[in-house]
């Protein structure tokens, strides 16, 4: 009995503190809820099988740097803060995507994929994070990318959001526990990933450790390639998901696998060496204008000189998974992810409302990227520079799937190869589309990866991965440039079977 009213009066005492954070008073910041959640109340996340259960924790929302901008419009960066009754003394920041503009729900999940055994941060003891990035997307059929017509808004989106709210963050937490966070983490994947490496470049102390997932670092860059990718399909037919149909794409799926799927010593579906792997489309049997387009799109961009806009991509089995189509041509009658994106970001973003607009079906390979690049100086999170955050002890995880349509592995892989591996370790997902999904291996830990790393110095070497695509099987996604290559012997679906090793 007694034992149950002690804990009654430290439920009851959590929720008071709960609610005491209305009354919290932070320059320019408005808290406008904050409210106890029971344990095992559910929550829908983005590109969950199923509503997502909860331990006990409270509830707070906010917004921080509430302003007008320049276009007249109201702008503030709003937040959400979930704060773990058993917490742990440690603070996750859950990275954005695409042109952000939505507050997700601030859960943090440990891995790249979602399945139905997936817990959320919080159960580890992680006050979890997140933020719009300073602007609300209206909602419709395209992004909105007129929010760059605010220089603060635009600072927010490309460097600034995650350091207002963090900075939020912390005097909530301090004030709700009593003390402040001992370790500080950040995870997030695509532009989530690109404001990981924005904070380890201009933010160098903010955080212990950042897993950046298949980050667009290069994203100007990147956004041209998709420019030109758009450009060769349309020369095909004007209806891109008959450019290249799905028969198409499976076909140059199978044939890359026949061709680069054994390079590992097992022919299991994978390829865990794509920079070995060179394939040529003319070998399909395909009409002369699909091939071409085929061989100028894994080439990459470039302008009439012959001069390269970005980087080529990787040959790997993922090209006709719905994760890669949906962003290249399409799936059944819908519009592909690309020219939905691309234009907001060129027009919104990039070029901050200047005349005239880019049109991604009729880009300029000349006149266009010196136009979009003045942004990639705030945009981009391309410097090497990471000698602060050494310095500070930051860890930083990156990983890539081996399929991704919007950013090209191999240019993540050029960009490690610049930057010190003291403190910095790069996995590559063979089949994985982007962020998740595909057919390969997106479910592994790379949040306890990094816990580890960063608190007990245990750098990770090695990520046991599995997959729906490949139900029972494991495998470890190796430390680049170190791959995973079979014994010889043993379960072939069993990591145990497999070592790192240098090709």
């Amino acid at each position: 009995m007694r034992q149950a009213i002690l804990l009654l009066l430290s439920l009851s005492t959590q929720a008071q503190n709960c609610a005491a954070l209305l009354q919290l008073k932070i320059e320019n910041t408005t808290i406008t809820e904050a409210v106890d959640q029971p344990a095992g109340r559910p929550v829908t996340v983005r590109n969950a099988p199923g509503p997502l259960p909860l331990p006990a924790h409270c509830l707070v929302h906010g917004e921080t740097n509430h302003h007008t901008g320049a276009d007249g419009k109201p702008y503030g960066d709003k937040f959400e803060i979930r704060l773990p009754q058993a917490w742990k003394d440690r603070l996750l920041f859950q990275g954005g995507g695409g042109l952000n503009g939505v507050l997700l729900p601030a859960v943090g999940v440990t891995g790249a994929a979602i399945t139905p055994e997936t817990k959320s941060a919080l159960h580890f003891g992680y006050a979890v994070i997140s933020t719009d990035s300073g602007h609300q997307d209206p909602g419709g059929p395209l992004p909105d990318g007129s929010f760059g017509a605010d220089p603060s808004a635009r600072d927010d989106y490309n460097f600034l959001s995650t350091k207002r709210v963090t900075d939020v963050a912390r005097q909530v937490i301090k004030h709700h526990y009593g003390r402040p966070a001992k370790y500080s983490y950040f995870k997030g994947c695509s532009n989530g990933g690109r404001e990981g490496l924005q904070m380890a470049q201009r933010y160098p102390e903010y955080f212990n450790g950042i897993i950046a997932g298949a980050p667009a670092f290069n994203l100007t860059n990147a956004a041209i390639a998709e420019a030109w990718n758009t450009m060769q399909l349309a020369a095909v037919s004007p209806k891109l998901t008959e450019a290249l149909t799905e028969a198409d794409l499976k076909l140059l799926a199978a044939k890359v696998l026949d061709q680069c799927d054994s390079r590992d010593g097992l022919k299991d579906g994978l390829i865990f060496r794509p920079e070995a792997c060179h394939f040529n489309p003319e070998t399909l049997p395909l009409s002369p204008a699909k091939t071409t387009a085929l061989k100028n799109i894994y080439a990459g961009p470039k302008n009439s000189q012959g001069k390269a806009l970005y980087s080529p991509w990787p040959y790997d089995s993922g090209v006709a998974d719905p994760g890669w189509r949906i962003w290249m041509t399409g799936l059944g009658n819908g519009q592909a992810i690309n020219v939905r994106i691309f234009p907001s970001f060129f027009n919104g973003l990039a070029l901050a409302g200047e005349k005239p607009e880019i049109d991604i079906f009729r880009f300029n390979f000349d006149t266009d990227p010196p136009r979009i690049a003045k942004a990639a100086k705030d945009i981009n999170a391309t410097s090497t520079d990471y000698a602060r955050y050494r310095q500070h002890g930051g860890k930083l995880l990156l990983y890539t799937g081996g399929s991704d349509p919007v950013f090209s592995p191999l240019d993540l892989i050029r960009y490690y190869k610049q930057i010190p591996h003291d403190f910095s370790r790069l996995f590559l997902s063979p089949g994985m589309c982007h962020c998740q999904g595909g057919p390969g291996l997106d479910d592994f830990d790379s949040l306890i990866a990094l816990q580890r790393w960063v608190e007990n110095n245990e750098a990770p070497e090695r990520l046991i991965a599995a997959g729906r695509a490949f139900p029972g099987r494991t495998r470890p996604l190796c430390a680049y440039p170190k791959t995973a290559k079979y014994k010889g012997k043993g379960d072939p679906e069993s990591a145990a079977s497999f070592t790192c090793a240098l090709p």
